[in-house]
């Protein structure tokens, strides 16, 4: 197999491109930069959906690069067990859309903020219940069940697979300092309780990360 005569580098490249441009997008430096930019008042209110319009279109030509790209099979799941496969993506696919309505479906997608008076300004929530209660991220612990459980695999999408999953490990740091900041005590001692990605695996779950609540400016 000739990964060079593939997809595989490009897509992988381009993934760590895609997760470098939004984890600066998603930081507290980052924010600061589109609040100052946009102003506090539009940035209230239109940040959250310009972020997720952004990460959309921005995606965009990773999937024209996955398509396009050559590509070499690597491995089908037979039938019958390949039905077993799509029913757990399928089982994975309504757990995010469950995880998405425990946060809130509109204020995730931004739509809230823009009808809201405050705008984003105290809409954040820490939310610990339902599958919140089984691991700190379900929307990336499904997603990667959807992703990882597919029936077949060719080099491309095994390239965009691991892009994807380290996008996910390397933003979830970075989030977990975030919602540190954000919610002190009450998000370190939810950090302390509930494993980060796989349900009862209390080993993965870290010693909490100290830091000092952040200061509006």
């Amino acid at each position: 197999m000739q990964l060079f005569q593939t997809g595989f580098f490009p897509i992988l490249f381009s993934m760590a491109l895609y997760g470098l441009f939004h984890s600066i997008m998603a930081s507290h430096r980052g924010k600061d930069i589109m609040k100052w930019v946009l102003g506090e008042g539009y940035y209230n209110h239109w940040y959250r959906l310009l972020y997720n319009l952004i990460a959309v279109l921005t995606l965009l030509p990773i999937i024209w690069l996955l398509a396009t790209s050559p590509d070499q099979p690597l491995w089908s799941v037979p039938t019958p067990w390949n039905s077993i496969f799509r029913l757990v993506q399928l089982g994975g696919v309504l757990a995010v859309v469950l995880a998405v309505m425990q946060t809130g479906a509109f204020s995730f997608a931004g739509v809230s903020q823009l009808f809201s008076e405050e705008g984003s300004v105290g809409s954040a929530r820490l939310v610990t219940g339902g599958l919140y209660r089984l691991v700190r991220h379900p929307i990336y612990t499904f997603s990667l069940v959807v992703l990882w459980f597919s029936p077949s695999f060719t080099v491309n999408s095994l390239a965009f697979a691991i892009g994807v999953t380290s996008y996910f490990l390397i933003g979830m740091v970075f989030e977990e300092r975030k919602l540190a900041q954000e919610f002190g005590g009450a998000y370190l001692d939810y950090q302390q309780k509930t494993p980060a990605l796989i349900p009862g695996l209390k080993m993965l779950v870290p010693s909490p990360v100290r830091v000092r609540p952040r200061e509006d400016r």
